[in-house]
Formats: C-alpha cells, sequence, structure tokens
C-alpha cells in the first residue's frame, strides 16, 4: 500500500473496529483515531477503548472530519430472521454529529437505507475487487461527495460459505472460506476474518477522503 503524504488533518473513526475505514482515510493522507467499546488489537492506528456517541460528543469537534459506522446487526435480515434484539444507533450518533459542527459521515448497509438520509451506494466491483459489498453512506455538516459510476454486476456470486467459483465474485459474510483470498481482494491483509465479514474496503474511504480534502481546501481558501 502506498500512503499519501501527510495533509495535517484528523479524521475520527467511530465503532471502528478492525480498521478497514481507518485505512482508505491514513491512504489519502489523514491522521486517524478510532473509538470502539471493544478492545481491537489488530486496530492499526491510533485507538481509544470508549463509547462513540459519549466520546464524539466530548471530543467531536476536536478533529476536521468524523467517520461513524455503528453497528449494522439491527438492520440484516439473517439477525430479523433470528429475531435478535439490537440497539439502533443510527439516529443517536446522527444527533452526537450535527452537535460536533464538524462534516461527516455515517456507513451502514443496505438494509438500514431507511433509517438514512439520501445516503449514497459505494460497490467493491468499482474499485477491482472480485466481491460487490454494496455499503451506504450518509454525508452531513456540509460535506459530500459523488461516488464512482454503479457498473451492471455481470459476475455471478458464489453462494454464502463456498468457496469462490472460477468467473464468480465471492460474499465474505458469514464464517466464509477463503480469508487469505479475501485479504488479497479487499487489501486488509492485517484482518481476521471476524474483521473482514464487516468491513468497509479502504478503497472506499480513500475515495471519500481524497473528496473530502478537495472540500476542506474549498473551505479553506
Amino acid at each position: 500500500m502506498n500512503t499519501a503524504l501527510p495533509n495535517g488533518l484528523r479524521v475520527l473513526d467511530l465503532f471502528c473496529c478492525q480498521g478497514g475505514a481507518a485505512m482508505g482515510y491514513h491512504l489519502a493522507g489523514f491522521d486517524v483515531t478510532g473509538v470502539d467499546l471493544a478492545p481491537q488489537p489488530r486496530y492499526p492506528f491510533r485507538f481509544i477503548q470508549a463509547d462513540a456517541i459519549t466520546f464524539v460528543r466530548e471530543h467531536g469537534a476536536e478533529f476536521d472530519f468524523i467517520h461513524a459506522s455503528p453497528p449494522c446487526q439491527r438492520y440484516t435480515l439473517a439477525q430479523r430472521i433470528q429475531h435478535r434484539d439490537h440497539p439502533d444507533l443510527i439516529a443517536p450518533i446522527r444527533s452526537a454529529l450535527e452537535a460536533t459542527g464538524r462534516p461527516w459521515v455515517i456507513e451502514n448497509v443496505e438494509e438500514a437505507a431507511p433509517e438514512l438520509r439520501d445516503p449514497v451506494t459505494l460497490c467493491a466491483a468499482v474499485f477491482g475487487m472480485r466481491t460487490y459489498r454494496h455499503r451506504l453512506f450518509e454525508t452531513g455538516g456540509g460535506f459530500a461527495f459523488t461516488p464512482p459510476r454503479h457498473r451492471p454486476h455481470n459476475a455471478p456470486l458464489t453462494k454464502m460459505g463456498r468457496p469462490r467459483a472460477a468467473g464468480h465474485f465471492a460474499h465474505y459474510v458469514g464464517n466464509f472460506s477463503g480469508v487469505q483470498e479475501a485479504r488479497d481482494d479487499m487489501r486488509v491483509p492485517w484482518m481476521n476474518r471476524d474483521g473482514i465479514r464487516e468491513c468497509i474496503p479502504p478503497a472506499y474511504t480513500e475515495w471519500i477522503g481524497s473528496r473530502l480534502y478537495a472540500s476542506l481546501l474549498e473551505v479553506a481558501a
């Protein structure tokens, strides 16, 4: 991975898990600090173990940009089928982000679309990966970005849990096979299976980070 020259700007990475989003901002030149309620020994940058909503309310204004990836389990079909109860954190984190006065983005899965405001979609295939992994992004605080053109899904998707078939795209969810292939494909060599199945590929936030930097330069001009 090539790292952009540091640009002197700080990103706060909330609900950071193993750092897929963080790596993308790092590659775009930002200094990243991650916050998560659980320990994250694989997180590759500065890490603080804390409640994300409390932390952003107390310290969010100290950063130039804030990224939040609240847990997606409440919105996924599998969790609804299993009748598991998970908190809805999108509205509370949005309220906390708006109070900071900083630009921000909230990321989540497609099933969370009803909870998000005018989100845009990023797809892994657009960035050259052999998976689709759609993720939605709601922006605020004066920041918005245009996603790259979403191409048709021409490659079939191998069924969940099976090795990727020749000519197919992989489905890196659940107890998927091919951890090293997934690491290589999504460019997350430090992650284990748990991190990979929930992560944002760094290419997504590297794209966002490059647009963010241009936006912040315009504000400063």
